[in-house]
């Protein structure tokens, strides 16, 4: 049977810049190599790798009453993904992506949308019910879907992204996480990070180390793999969420610790070589 998947969190939609190097810290003028625009979000990445990798998705997002969101919610709908949208006040979710040819990447919010009152709170809950998981990403929005995924038992999974140990607005996602991950961004020494995982207090806690590959605490073991090789890079967008994605059905799908890392590591391997989300 197809695994069931609840995410709550955000999408957007993002206006893609290659450029020869990322622009100094200075005034001066650059040329793009190359622009598009594409739905982003780390949402959307994960709904749209999960119904790549084979599981029935639904999501809880926040968009405008705009092109640019009617642009997101066509794209998810084509792919399958079930959506719950709540409509903002204001504009639908924005970024501007800088990039770069080795995976730099600077990422502008144009855009964030402020939802005063959810309405679809019921059809939320109904979907957390059935669901065999529930990813609550970083957002305001999302912040109340922790408990609500706690209220109906359901395992939370949370990705801290760049979390550095300290940040408070990370702090929630962080304590009701079952399965937390994060990139080496904010902590890059490995020993400290290790540390980080160790202490978390989840049950699996990953960290995804860019080309050096990925490592997990579980059970008091550190477990680690190594990158899949990529024979080109074509774009570094979505890349985190592929690999939680490969790891969250894989492990669904009763993998343990090792056999998941793996998964995610192909499944982010795949992403780099895709101009893609997914």
């Amino acid at each position: 049977m197809k695994p069931t998947v609840f995410i709550a969190g955000p999408v957007s939609w993002n206006h893609l810049v290659s450029v020869d190097e990322l622009p100094a810290a200075r005034p001066h003028t650059a040329f793009a190599k190359a622009h598009r625009k594409a739905v982003g979000g780390t949402s959307a990445g994960k709904a749209l790798n999960l119904v790549k990798l084979g599981a029935r998705v639904t999501l809880r997002t926040v968009v405008g009453d705009d092109e640019p969101g009617r642009a997101v919610l066509a794209v998810l709908a084509g792919a399958g993904v079930e959506v719950i949208a709540e409509v903002a006040d204001g504009p639908t979710e924005q970024h501007l992506n800088l990039m770069d040819p080795v995976g730099g990447r600077v990422s502008i919010y144009l855009e964030v949308p402020e939802l005063r009152e959810p309405r679809h709170d019921e059809r939320a809950a109904a979907a957390l019910e059935v669901a065999d998981a529930a990813v609550i990403d970083l957002a305001e929005h999302s912040r109340p879907l922790l408990g609500a995924a706690r209220a109906a038992r359901v395992p939370v999974w949370c990705d801290l992204h760049d979390y550095d140990g300290r940040s408070a607005f990370h702090q929630d996602f962080l304590a009701a996480a079952d399965y937390l991950f994060l990139n080496d961004d904010g902590v890059p020494d490995r020993a400290e990070l290790e540390a980080l995982l160790v202490a978390a207090g989840a049950r699996v806690a990953v960290a995804t180390l860019g080309a050096d590959g990925a490592m997990a605490a579980a059970a008091g073991a550190v477990h680690r793999v190594a990158a899949v090789p990529v024979e080109r890079v074509v774009d570094t967008n979505g890349a985190g969420d592929a690999f939680f994605s490969g790891f969250l059905v894989a492990h669904l799908a009763g993998a343990g610790v090792p056999d998941a890392l793996t998964a995610g590591a192909t499944a982010a391997a795949r992403c780099l070589g895709s101009p893609d989300l997914a």
